[in-house]
C-alpha cells in the first residue's frame, strides 16, 4: 500500500493498485475526519464504512498514478 494525500483536503490514505481499474483504499479515522466530502456525512449520522468514495480523493489518486507516485502492480 502506498500513501496518497488528497490534493483538496490533505487527508492521507493508503492506496493499492493491482491493475488500472482496481483501486483499494485504506482510510484512517484521521483521514475520514479531514475529508471534506466524508466528514460532513459521518457527522450527520451516516456510517463511514458505507460511504463508497470521495471524488476529490479519486482525482488525487488518478493524478498520483499519472505522475508515477503510485505504481500499478499489473499494468496490463
Amino acid at each position: 500500500m502506498q500513501p496518497v494525500d488528497c490534493r483538496a483536503c490533505g487527508a492521507r490514505v493508503l492506496v493499492e493498485k493491482k491493475s488500472p481499474p482496481h483501486t483499494s483504499v485504506q482510510w484512517t479515522a484521521a483521514a475520514g475526519a479531514a475529508c471534506g466530502e466524508i466528514a460532513p456525512r459521518v457527522a450527520a449520522g451516516e456510517p463511514g464504512a458505507r460511504i463508497r468514495h470521495c471524488g476529490a480523493l479519486r482525482a488525487s489518486i488518478e493524478w498520483a498514478v499519472a505522475e508515477g507516485l503510485v505504481r500499478i502492480e499489473n499494468p496490463e
